[in-house]
Protein backbone atom coordinates (compact mmCIF):
# COMPACT_ATOMS: atom_id res chain seq x y z
CA UNK A 1 0.00 0.00 0.00
CA UNK A 2 1.17 3.58 -0.98
CA UNK A 3 1.07 5.59 1.93
CA UNK A 4 1.02 9.87 2.00
CA UNK A 5 4.09 11.70 2.24
CA UNK A 6 3.28 13.39 5.02
CA UNK A 7 2.15 9.89 6.90
CA UNK A 8 5.35 8.23 5.64
CA UNK A 9 7.33 11.20 7.46
CA UNK A 10 5.02 11.07 10.33
CA UNK A 11 6.46 7.56 11.02
CA UNK A 12 9.93 8.28 9.83
CA UNK A 13 9.39 10.95 13.01
CA UNK A 14 8.91 8.71 15.63
CA UNK A 15 10.35 5.14 14.45
CA UNK A 16 13.74 6.17 16.17
CA UNK A 17 11.72 6.94 19.62
CA UNK A 18 10.70 3.01 19.19
CA UNK A 19 12.09 -0.31 19.44
CA UNK A 20 10.66 -2.72 16.64
CA UNK A 21 11.15 -7.07 16.81
CA UNK A 22 10.70 -9.30 13.65
CA UNK A 23 7.99 -11.34 13.28
CA UNK A 24 10.10 -14.30 13.94
CA UNK A 25 11.07 -12.48 17.35
CA UNK A 26 7.42 -12.57 18.09
CA UNK A 27 6.87 -16.05 17.50
CA UNK A 28 9.50 -17.31 19.12
CA UNK A 29 8.40 -15.95 22.36
CA UNK A 30 5.26 -16.97 21.77
CA UNK A 31 6.58 -20.84 21.25
CA UNK A 32 8.52 -20.26 24.51
CA UNK A 33 5.36 -19.41 26.43
CA UNK A 34 7.39 -15.75 27.49
CA UNK A 35 5.47 -13.79 29.12
CA UNK A 36 3.91 -10.74 27.19
CA UNK A 37 0.72 -8.97 25.70
CA UNK A 38 0.43 -9.16 21.90
CA UNK A 39 -1.42 -6.86 20.65
CA UNK A 40 -3.21 -6.26 17.03
CA UNK A 41 -4.26 -2.72 16.30
CA UNK A 42 -5.63 -3.04 13.05
CA UNK A 43 -9.38 -1.87 12.31
CA UNK A 44 -12.42 -4.56 13.33
CA UNK A 45 -13.14 -5.71 9.78
CA UNK A 46 -9.08 -6.48 9.14
CA UNK A 47 -9.03 -8.77 12.72
CA UNK A 48 -12.09 -10.44 11.66
CA UNK A 49 -10.53 -11.95 8.83
CA UNK A 50 -7.49 -13.13 10.10
CA UNK A 51 -5.02 -12.47 12.81
CA UNK A 52 -1.65 -13.68 14.12
CA UNK A 53 -2.59 -17.06 16.70
CA UNK A 54 -1.75 -15.89 20.00
CA UNK A 55 -2.75 -12.13 19.57
CA UNK A 56 -5.33 -10.25 21.31
CA UNK A 57 -7.15 -7.15 19.39
CA UNK A 58 -7.45 -3.79 20.75
CA UNK A 59 -7.89 -1.06 17.92
CA UNK A 60 -5.94 1.80 16.88
CA UNK A 61 -9.22 3.96 17.39
CA UNK A 62 -9.27 3.23 20.89
CA UNK A 63 -6.15 1.71 22.18
CA UNK A 64 -5.23 4.52 24.28
CA UNK A 65 -8.39 4.97 25.85
CA UNK A 66 -8.76 1.11 26.76
CA UNK A 67 -5.10 -0.32 27.05
CA UNK A 68 -4.86 0.22 30.54
CA UNK A 69 -7.80 -2.46 30.52
CA UNK A 70 -6.29 -5.16 29.56
CA UNK A 71 -2.58 -4.62 30.39
CA UNK A 72 -2.41 -2.96 34.12
CA UNK A 73 1.32 -3.33 34.92
CA UNK A 74 3.15 -0.64 33.26
CA UNK A 75 6.39 -2.74 33.32
CA UNK A 76 4.52 -5.55 31.05
CA UNK A 77 6.31 -6.04 27.84
CA UNK A 78 3.82 -5.22 24.82
CA UNK A 79 3.94 -6.42 21.40
CA UNK A 80 1.53 -4.18 19.16
CA UNK A 81 1.44 -5.03 15.23
CA UNK A 82 -1.26 -4.00 12.42
CA UNK A 83 -0.95 -4.32 8.32
CA UNK A 84 2.37 -3.54 7.68
CA UNK A 85 4.32 -2.23 10.43
CA UNK A 86 3.22 1.87 10.35
CA UNK A 87 0.01 1.78 12.34
CA UNK A 88 1.77 -0.18 15.37
CA UNK A 89 4.90 1.98 15.36
CA UNK A 90 2.48 4.96 15.75
CA UNK A 91 1.05 3.48 18.58
CA UNK A 92 3.89 2.10 20.19
CA UNK A 93 4.93 5.77 20.48
CA UNK A 94 1.73 7.18 21.92
CA UNK A 95 1.64 4.36 24.77
CA UNK A 96 5.23 4.66 25.57
CA UNK A 97 4.08 8.03 26.46
CA UNK A 98 1.72 7.12 28.82
CA UNK A 99 3.77 5.27 30.53
CA UNK A 100 4.26 1.78 28.92
CA UNK A 101 8.36 1.23 29.10
CA UNK A 102 8.41 -1.87 27.32
CA UNK A 103 6.52 -1.60 24.53
CA UNK A 104 7.32 -3.26 20.71
CA UNK A 105 6.28 -2.78 16.96
CA UNK A 106 6.37 -5.89 14.63
CA UNK A 107 8.13 -5.04 11.98
CA UNK A 108 6.34 -5.93 8.69
CA UNK A 109 3.41 -6.45 10.41
CA UNK A 110 0.28 -9.37 9.69
CA UNK A 111 1.73 -8.90 5.96
CA UNK A 112 5.39 -10.03 7.47
CA UNK A 113 3.84 -12.67 9.75
CA UNK A 114 1.86 -14.04 6.90
CA UNK A 115 4.93 -14.15 4.05
CA UNK A 116 6.64 -16.14 6.93
CA UNK A 117 3.93 -18.63 7.19
CA UNK A 118 3.44 -18.05 10.86
CA UNK A 119 0.52 -19.45 12.28
CA UNK A 120 -2.58 -17.17 11.85
CA UNK A 121 -6.35 -17.29 13.38
CA UNK A 122 -9.43 -17.10 10.68
CA UNK A 123 -13.19 -17.04 10.94
CA UNK A 124 -14.17 -20.38 10.65
CA UNK A 125 -15.95 -20.94 6.58
CA UNK A 126 -19.23 -21.54 6.11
Amino acid sequence: MKHSDAFERLVSEIKPKIREISAEEVSSKLQRKESFFFVDVREDHEWAEGHAAGAMHIGRGILERDIEKYVEDFDAEVVLYCGGGYRSALAADNIQKMGYRRVLSMAGGIRGWREKGLPEEKPEEK
